[in-house]
């Protein structure tokens, strides 16, 4: 069971960036983050740290 947690926050936050940035380019509409150019910075920014911990994530597991 060791890593799950770092894979599991690891994916949400990935697919929430992707979502921020999609929203703050304008892609999405329907939403006060849309065309807002901060979600547009902000979501990359948190899809790599949820690559980051991705990784850390699968490192851990394979060392057992």
């Amino acid at each position: 069971m060791r890593g799950w947690l770092s894979l599991t926050l690891g994916l949400v936050a990935v697919v929430i960036g992707a979502v921020w940035t999609v929203q703050g380019l304008g892609y999405v509409t329907g939403s006060v983050m849309t065309d807002e150019r901060i979600w547009a910075v902000l979501g990359p920014l948190v899809a790599l740290a949820g690559l980051v911990v991705l990784w850390l994530g699968l490192r851990s597991r394979r060392r057992n």
